[in-house]
């Protein structure tokens, strides 16, 4: 299955601007793989101070596209996907603004509500952050509020 882009976006993720870190998903096998795009631009807020894109939005825009391939079948708006951990990682290259970052996001391991994910991301072909492995959890969100 291919594409989704803006208010499609919106209803799988409770993010929004200026958090919403991802523009468009390429392509998508539920339950196995997923392909997302961020544009980075110079007008972003974090860009204007620092210049570059900082890495841990580089991180949470990989990560809001591995719940992205998390809620795609099954979009739950009463349910929130926390991080329970991440490890090995890597940031290679800076991404400045007017780069596209290119979100590879591939499923590990799904054990009920509980995924591990592993992936990179890329700019113009070189890649720019690995993630050896995060796992997440999906839990209703009436749980999270006592």
């Amino acid at each position: 299955m291919t594409g989704r882009a803006g208010t499609d976006l919106l209803r799988l993720l409770p993010h929004r601007h200026p958090l919403l870190l991802v523009d468009r998903v390429l392509d998508v096998v539920p339950g196995e793989s997923l392909t997302a795009l961020k544009a980075v631009s110079a007008n972003e807020p974090w860009c204007v101070d620092l210049g570059d894109f900082p890495p841990t939005l580089l991180l949470e825009s990989w990560c809001q596209a591995a719940v992205l391939l998390s809620s795609w079948d099954e979009p739950a708006t009463d349910r929130v996907v926390l991080f329970g951990a991440m490890a090995d990682v890597k940031f290679h290259r800076p991404v400045s603004p007017g780069c596209v970052v290119r979100h590879s996001v591939r499923v590990l391991d799904a054990r009920g509500a509980t995924v591990a994910f592993t992936g990179r991301s890329e700019v113009d072909g070189h890649v720019v952050m690995t993630v050896g492995r995060v796992v997440t959890t999906a839990r209703a969100a009436a749980d999270l509020h006592s």
